[in-house]
């Protein structure tokens, strides 16, 4: 048992080192804004629509409200990890494409404090810039590049200070680097290289509550909500630009503070989940965010940034037969959907996004570890303009170590 944990923890301390996360396939629509935002799922939350601010077990990490945390039992251990691959295929009017990409998704752990309360730590992305086109301009040619995302280390934190009720609180670190390239030839061989940077270091706050109520024997409906305050970022904001011959070092533009200048708003998680008998869980949840208070600083050579309210509908469902009978029995059978529309605002247009997932989580033999195996479908594209349409599947494995904690067994 021991020897389990020692190689949990080493997994740890190497991804910690690594601090990467999988990147995703490139994408025009993250070129706005901080790019693509993560929305904190495990892969068996992702397999259910991304849901999770009502759900609560002693088996299954959920980072989307920290108020879950103290529903893990005072002897268990809990260690969850997700990679996936992931493809685009994307239409622009007569012109399509397809890209891959893939790797690394999240990383979380959890633990017992008291008989009434939990901790978790672990990596999530918080937001993802990838992008590469180009354009025919006056004289020339032009294309823009933008690379990097922002992640974050978090603490939670939960308590249970009376029955069916339970309070929580994530603490994170949030740090990275976003790049925004400009690039320009022309007709007379020049080269110019216009390079926007965001280095940001920062931190962030979420608060969560649950309610559980025990209707009779086999059902019990839970409420949760989160919040996270809105902030100012904290970092860096600057311009590089470089010579035609880049043989010399880049002149810096613009240097300043993000304080005051870049934000993000607050944030609004609810969700209501009704469970069966331990076999069946159905949940739906609703995140609302007011993207279009946010402030974000126009820079020279760059267009200005104009924000909508972000919003999101999801809707899973988990299904065993039997949680102590065969193996075939204890399989978990997922599947869910999720609507949303994303912050940014593109030639007049905002981005929708719809999704579909299903998913399996086959028990590991011999103890209570899980393998959790993720198939979602993704479509986004503009409105009332189509702009590009973006069509995605991922393919997710995660496996959720299960383990007893502090175990020590009798020698007869």
């Amino acid at each position: 048992m021991m020897s389990i944990k020692r190689s949990i923890f080493l997994l740890l301390g190497v991804f910690s080192a690594l601090g990467a996360f999988a990147q995703m396939p490139q994408t025009p629509y993250s070129r706005y804004g901080y790019g693509v935002l993560g929305d904190n799922a495990t892969s068996a939350q992702r397999a259910m629509g991304g849901i999770g601010y009502a759900m609560n077990s002693g088996r299954q990490i959920n980072v989307m409200n920290p108020a879950s945390y103290a529903a893990i039992d005072s002897l268990t251990f809990l260690f969850d990890m997700g990679v996936d691959i992931n493809n685009l295929w994307t239409t622009e009017g007569d012109n399509k494409g397809t890209k891959m990409g893939g790797g690394l998704n999240y990383i979380t752990l959890q633990v017992p404090l008291t008989r009434y309360g939990g901790a978790s730590i672990g990596f999530l992305p918080y937001s993802t810039v990838n992008y590469a086109f180009g354009e025919t301009v006056n004289n020339g040619q032009a294309a823009y590049q933008g690379s990097g995302g922002l992640s974050q280390l978090y603490l939670g934190l939960a308590a249970k200070p009376f029955k069916g009720f339970t309070a929580g609180l994530n603490i994170s670190y949030l740090f990275g680097t976003l790049k925004h390239d400009n690039l320009a030839y022309t007709t007379t061989g020049s080269i110019s290289l216009f390079e926007r940077v965001f280095e940001v270091r920062d931190y962030m706050l979420q608060f969560g509550l649950q309610y559980s109520y025990q209707i009779n024997r086999r059902n019990r409906l839970t409420a949760g909500v989160t919040f996270t305050p809105g902030k100012s970022f904290h970092g860096h904001s600057f311009g590089l630009q470089f010579d035609q011959s880049f043989d010399q070092s880049a002149d810096t533009i613009g240097y300043t503070s993000m304080k005051g200048k870049y934000t993000q708003p607050a944030s609004w998680g609810a969700g209501l989940n009704w469970q069966w008998n331990e076999r069946l869980m159905i949940e739906g949840d609703f995140t609302y965010q007011p993207w279009s208070k946010a402030k974000y600083t126009p820079f020279e050579g760059y267009d200005a940034n104009t924000f909508v309210d972000r919003y999101k509908v999801s809707f899973g469902s988990q299904y065993m037969v039997n949680p102590r009978g065969s193996y075939s029995q204890r399989i978990q059978y997922r599947a869910g959907v999720s609507f949303s529309r994303d912050y940014w605002m593109v030639l007049g247009n905002t981005v929708r996004e719809y999704s579909v997932s299903a998913g399996v989580g086959l028990p590991a033999p011999g103890n209570k570890t899980m393998i959790n195996l993720t198939v979602e479908y993704q479509h986004r594209q503009g409105h009332p303009q189509a702009l590009i349409k973006e069509k995605y599947l991922f393919l997710t494995l995660g496996v959720n170590f299960n383990e007893l904690w502090f175990w020590q067994n009798r020698i007869r």
